[in-house]
């Protein structure tokens, strides 16, 4: 692409600073989607949404139509989701179940693995180099799948790190999500929560582990709930779950500080919080403990419990929350539009009074009438605007310039209002720009 050789692409990305334009400009988007999004471990949905055989979800992977399926031997599949004669779409944008996939224009039809069963009028291919027998006559399938305590991951690379590798820390966030389940297993619950924010996608990526915004950010929500219960609250008498959700995103800048930032890897992930965050003083779940110790025992519960993270980020494509148990998938449009998909688990074998507080925290954050996600949608749009009229070249990342260092183990870890987890993110990022891998 004229213009965008390496230096070029160097040049975006200082220590302490990047460029106003890579949140702008629409072709380093479309660099983006090819280097980084074509080659890193994208996260595509969770096994429990295709339960049984023929079951489908159509979604994407960058900007790729896909279709994840459960096979009749029960093994996944993530297949392109366009037809191997004119490239229709076969799969609508939903989910649901199927004998087998068949297209809509010409009527081919697919097995749910994606290989051919049937062509109208067969014979017309007879003297050509397509149709039946042949491997380019299917829906083909994405070059690498794999899966993580039921989450599905998809790579456009052919080759790369695996990704137990890839994932590498950050996997101890997803286990601690699936091990709060007394079963050791999550279920999707729940439709999806999706928006469109007028935004770049890594404006959404960076404010998960942003801890200076929330309490001037969040005043019209979470302040005006800690207002409410003053004024409200009798002595002696229980906060509302609500308040209890609420408050504490406007807590001062000590307590985010505190809570702290992680970052480690060659691969851009992160997590705020660790031994305590925004959720640790929710209200007990009453018999949620005693199923987990009757599971793994006093010691193993505890040490589960023990670990209480904020926000969690698989970069590039989803955040999780093991505490809230839901995750918030990244899907890119375009340079200045990104769809936000926010999904709810269930922890098998767990009380639903569990379940039913991470549906009220994500309808209170997460969804179309949401109280905290304006605050949010605000400032992105603020940020788009004001960096689109070109009047600051450069970004600033320059908070706590000494965290990057990381420890004898690779962990980088500072004060929760530190710049570093940015800094690490655009490490990563540039890596996958320059070389098609962070690595």
């Amino acid at each position: 692409m004229d213009g965008y050789d390496d230096t070029h692409i160097r040049s975006l990305v200082e220590n302490d600073r990047v460029h106003r334009s890579v949140y702008t400009d629409p072709a380093v988007f479309e660099l983006e989607m090819e280097r980084l999004w074509g080659a890193a471990w994208i996260y595509i949905g969770h096994d429990s949404q295709i339960p049984q055989a023929g079951d489908y979800y159509a979604t994407t992977l960058g900007r790729h139509a896909v279709v994840m399926s459960r096979h009749k031997d029960r093994s996944v599949h993530v297949l392109f989701n366009r037809c191997a004669h004119k490239g229709a779409q076969v799969v609508p944008d939903t989910n649901g179940n199927v004998r087998a996939f068949r297209c809509s224009y010409h009527g081919w039809v697919y097995d749910t693995d994606g290989s051919l069963l049937t062509i109208p009028k067969k014979e017309g291919y007879d003297d050509s180099d397509f149709g039946e027998g042949h491997p380019c006559a299917r829906m083909m399938p994405v070059p690498r799948v794999d899966r993580y305590r039921g989450m599905v991951f998809a790579s456009m690379a052919e080759e790369g790190p695996d990704l137990v590798t890839w994932l590498g820390d950050v996997a101890t966030s997803i286990d601690n999500l699936a091990d709060r389940s007394p079963e050791g297993e999550l279920e999707v619950a729940g439709g999806c929560l999706r928006y469109t924010h007028d935004s770049n996608w890594k404006m959404f990526v960076e404010n998960l582990n942003d801890a200076m915004h929330p309490m001037v950010v969040h005043q019209s929500s979470s302040g005006t709930a800690q207002q409410v219960l003053k004024a409200m609250l009798k002595e002696g008498e229980p906060v509302p779950p609500e308040v209890e959700i609420l408050s504490p995103f406007t807590n001062n800048y000590e307590f985010f500080d505190k809570m702290g930032l992680t970052a480690f890897g060659e691969y851009g992930h992160s997590f705020t919080g660790g031994r305590f965050s925004i959720h640790s003083d929710y209200s007990p779940i009453p018999g949620y403990t005693d199923k987990l110790e009757a599971t793994y025992g006093k010691e193993k519960t505890k040490e589960i419990m023990s670990i209480n993270r904020h926000n969690t980020v698989v970069y590039p494509s989803f955040t999780l929350k093991g505490a809230i148990q839901s995750v918030r998938v990244v899907r890119p449009v375009a340079v200045d539009k990104t769809i936000i998909e926010s999904w709810v688990f269930r922890l098998k074998g767990a009380p639903d009074e569990l379940f039913q507080r991470s549906i009220l925290y994500s309808n209170l954050i997460n969804s179309h009438g949401n109280l905290v996600g304006p605050d949010d949608y605000e400032a992105y749009h603020r940020v788009q605007y004001g960096l689109g009229n070109g009047d600051n070249e450069w970004v600033s990342m320059h908070r706590y310039p000494n965290d990057d260092e990381p420890d004898d183990e690779g962990f980088k870890e500072c004060l929760g209002t530190s710049d570093m987890v940015f800094r690490h993110q655009y490490h990563a990022w540039k890596n996958y720009l320059l070389n098609g891998t962070a690595g």
